[in-house]
């Protein structure tokens, strides 16, 4: 928890299973993948000067899943934009594994970071296999046949078959979409994952389905995740650590239930809503069957 950190109400413990199983923490020594350090980021000139962040701090350690949350306007998006390097802060500094994160985009940079947009983003004129394949493609190192059989490992192993290969965008349900853009996100084997909600128009179980595998793939692959949601379901289920946007800088971090609790009016609101205190309450338990009363004839 940050210092700011003041506890509030308690809360009920989530519910157990699968929906709620996030992964364990990593070790306290855990290096640190990406390192932020008095990032100030202002837009404008003058009198039209405004900041979107000042003096914000912020580690992810290797192993986390860490997922970033804020109100409209808090600088989720600018953050991310920062961590990729696509867009330099006015002041302070942002490292990913162990160099500035304004390198990323002059080399390399898909085999260190993967991103999952929010939509998928794939390309409407590709098919699954050469959207998947396409960081690959482009990097121009690789032979054709081994570059598709990389994307058909990355497609199976987001849980499509082989038959899905061909398929256009177009063709594809709203889950399928996301797990090409999570194979294309991997196909470099980075060790870095940034997750733009994740799970953002996905129905109750594609959504469940899709943490899981999210859950799987960290654990397997060793990932390290960065994820901006605003879906409490998916935060209780992936989350080892939650980092809070306010007030131009990180207000609170530490396990979902721990950030829960901290006395301020976002939180309150985010947290401890009626969907939050819903994505928290305990799973109802099952009644015993009845005995079988009835006797033969």
């Amino acid at each position: 928890m940050t210092d700011d950190a003041r506890l509030s109400h308690p809360i009920p413990d989530p519910a157990p299973g699968p929906a709620t199983a996030a992964p364990a923490p990593p070790p306290a020594d855990a290096p640190a993948v990406v390192e932020v350090k008095g990032l100030a980021t202002v837009f404008g000139k003058g009198d039209e000067a405004f900041a979107v962040h000042k003096n914000l701090d912020l580690t992810v350690q290797r192993g986390e899943i860490l997922s970033v949350v804020g109100g409209s306007g808090t600088g989720k998006t600018v953050l991310m934009r920062h961590i990729l390097g696509l867009t330099q802060p006015t002041e302070g500094s942002v490292t990913v594994l162990g160099e500035p994160a304004a390198r990323l985009t002059a080399r390399g940079a898909a085999s260190r970071v993967g991103m999952l947009f929010q939509q998928g983003a794939l390309f409407s004129a590709f098919n699954v296999r050469d959207n998947i394949a396409f960081a690959l493609r482009e990097q121009g190192t690789l032979p054709q046949r081994l570059v598709c059989d990389a994307a058909m490992v990355k497609l199976q192993m987001v849980g499509l078959k082989p038959e899905h290969a061909t398929r256009m965008p177009a063709d594809l349900s709203g889950g399928m979409i996301k797990r090409v853009a999570l194979a294309r996100a991997l196909i470099m084997d980075p060790p870095l994952l940034i997750l733009d909600e994740p799970t953002a128009g996905l129905d109750p179980n594609s959504s469940d389905d899709f943490c899981e595998l999210l859950r799987e793939l960290h654990a397997s692959l060793g990932l390290t995740v960065i994820m901006v949601t605003h879906d409490l379901d998916t935060i209780f289920a992936l989350s080892t650590r939650v980092a809070v946007l306010a007030e131009k800088r990180v207000i609170a971090s530490g396990t979902p239930q721990e950030v829960a609790q901290v006395d301020h009016p976002f939180i309150h609101q985010f947290f401890l809503g009626e969907r939050g205190r819903r994505a928290m309450a305990p799973a109802p338990v099952a009644a015993p069957a009845s005995p079988d009363t009835s006797k033969d004839d």
